[in-house]
């Protein structure tokens, strides 16, 4: 089997197109940030941003791995089946654990006992991830480097469109996370334009909040219409 990613230089993993570059980027970037986090010198109200920061990373880091990585393992590893099985579970766990996180006031012991073991459990899954799976999928394809970069391309197009937050009803596998994606990515990125805007607004009270946030959906309606029409209209070329 291929050593662990960390152990490994770009070129050795396909390229910085390949997909097994591109999962490392995403895994670094969330050790930053949890290490970020846990500083003792982040303001509560910054703290709060960069662990949103977090899981919006995380949720559409694991959704595109649910759709197009894990497919392709259990397609190509006969024990393919088992290793994505506890991977999965993971991730179910980190999503029960971030509702568990957002329904607790930021001020609570739990709140912080919640976020140590969510933070615990991504860790475990970059090990899993960067020790096992994907040095697995490398095995697996590495006669084809091709491969491994139209992986990270179809990886690339998934994680840009996927859903940002915790949803733990969801199934993790497709075509049950694909079908229910597309609205749960509108739903929670809209709610992550809207916490944007209305952080500065809060001392106004609810009622501002909720007006900037309807018109963020307004807005976010109007241009997925705008873009459908595009889509109909006659091109000049056959005109």
């Amino acid at each position: 089997m291929p050593l662990p990613l960390a152990q490994q230089s770009p070129d050795q993993l396909g390229g910085e197109a390949s997909v097994l570059v591109r999962q490392r980027r995403d895994h670094g970037e969330l050790d930053r940030l949890m290490r970020l986090y846990e500083s003792t010198d982040l303001p509560l109200s910054a703290q709060q941003a960069v662990l949103r920061d977090i899981f919006q990373l995380t949720f559409s880091h694991a959704f595109a791995e649910e759709t197009v990585l894990w497919p392709a393992l259990r397609r190509l590893a006969a024990d393919g089946e088992e290793l994505t099985s506890r991977v999965e579970a993971e991730h179910q766990q980190i999503n029960d654990l971030a509702m568990a996180i957002e329904s607790t006031d930021p001020h609570d012991r739990r709140h912080d006992q919640l976020v140590t073991a969510a933070f615990a459990l991504i860790r475990e899954d970059i090990r899993d991830e960067e020790d096992v799976l994907l040095p697995r999928l490398q095995e697996a394809l590495k006669h084809d480097t091709a491969r491994l970069r139209r992986l990270g391309s179809a990886w690339e197009t998934v994680r840009r469109t996927a859903p940002t937050r915790p949803h733990p009803a969801v199934s993790r596998r497709p075509p049950g996370n694909a079908l229910a994606g597309v609205p749960l990515s509108v739903f929670d990125r809209v709610r992550d334009l809207c916490a944007d805007l209305c952080a500065p607004l809060r001392s106004h009270g609810r009622w501002t909040a909720a007006a900037l946030a309807a018109a963020a959906l307004a807005a976010c309606l109007a241009g997925a219409a705008a873009r459908r029409r595009s889509r109909r209209r006659p091109s000049s070329a056959h005109r």
